[in-house]
């Protein structure tokens, strides 16, 4: 009788505090406060009214001679722990989720704010993953074999533990490499790189892979590790704007004056073109043809890739309407 009591004393007190809390925080988060108690007591309000109910249940259940009393002192406490674990998890989530709202969601920003964005993720992910490993050990002590017998139990525990290391070496690798990743200062979240020929934007940076979305909605994963052990090109690391380029091969009597006015027309009239700079040069030669190259820049490397299409097939169409004499042709030399 005197337990059921106490039960109910507890889910009156749990109730309690949370309506107080409730109408406490809703008055707070009218004023300049409310962006982040609104949905810290959303999030938590259920692991909350557990952690206080579970605390209340332990402090509050008074020894007796039953067997039975230590047994449920013990499984009560087991829960304290985990509900404190779970409430400090989704005060990060909620941390996690406050600081994306409060940073631009334009891919295209500064590199400050992609920084941050790229660092927060794999930051609440650790926390979290310490958290759950410190949830774990706790609840493990207060098992009176693992305290009476400490020294094999850590010993067993470490056999194991290098067993589990060695099978999971290339997950704790990638592990480590995520968080050397997010804070080297390499890429961001936003970043438009060229991996192994292919170019994308990168979408994630996850605690064990990077996920890339390329030019043709494919989605690159890669590990990592890949980013610490292999080069990378980042087209936008210190700033969004994006310089394409194309070459072209000409016969040696095209006038290059004459591409070149072509060439600035459809740069200039292109809306992909941030009125940055652009360029055509002469970059080589072969025994049949010159390569010619125009460069222009654009915004982000989405408008690039287009603009660069948009000039190569623009100049070609050029050529073979007006000066089809300037195309790649191959000569034959006879001797009389």
């Amino acid at each position: 009788m005197g337990t059921a009591l106490i039960v109910l004393a507890a889910l009156a007190a749990a109730v309690v505090v949370d309506l107080v809390s409730g109408v406490l925080i809703r008055r707070v988060a009218r004023g300049r406060y409310r962006w982040l108690l609104d949905p810290l007591r959303h999030a938590c309000r259920r692991p909350a009214a557990a952690v206080l109910l579970v605390g209340v249940l332990y402090y509050a259940l008074p020894p007796g001679p039953a067997r039975w009393l230590p047994h449920l002192r013990h499984a009560i406490l087991m829960a304290l722990i985990a509900t404190g674990a779970w409430l400090v998890v989704k005060a990060l989530h909620v941390a996690e989720a406050v600081a994306f709202n409060r940073l631009p969601s334009d891919p295209v920003t500064s590199r400050r704010v992609r920084r941050a964005r790229t660092q927060i993720r794999p930051v609440r992910r650790l926390t979290v993953a310490v958290v759950t490993i410190v949830a774990v050990g706790l609840i493990l002590v207060t098992f009176r074999p693992v305290r009476l017998f400490g020294v094999s139990v850590l010993t067993s525990a470490g056999v194991v533990g290098a067993l589990i290391g060695l099978s999971a070496r290339t997950a704790l690798g990638n592990a480590f490499a995520g968080v050397q990743v997010a804070f080297a200062d390499g890429l961001h979240v936003g970043d438009v790189l060229v991996v192994d020929g292919e170019w994308g934007r990168v979408e994630e940076v996850k605690l064990t892979n990077v996920v890339i979305r390329l030019w043709d909605d494919r989605m690159l994963i890669l590990p990592t590790t890949y980013f610490t052990e292999r080069p990378f090109q980042n087209w936008t690391r210190n700033e969004s704007r994006v310089i394409g380029k194309i070459q072209l091969h000409v016969d040696y009597t095209a006038d290059l004056d004459d591409l070149r006015r072509e060439a600035r027309r459809l740069v200039e009239s292109s809306p992909l073109w941030d009125r940055g700079q652009w360029v055509l040069q002469m970059i080589d030669s072969t025994p049949q043809t010159v390569v010619i190259q125009v460069q222009a820049s654009a915004a982000d490397g989405a408008s690039a890739w287009d603009l660069r299409c948009d000039l190569r097939e623009g100049l070609i169409r050029y050529l073979r309407d007006h000066h089809p004499q300037w195309l790649p042709r191959t000569r034959n030399q006879h001797q009389p």
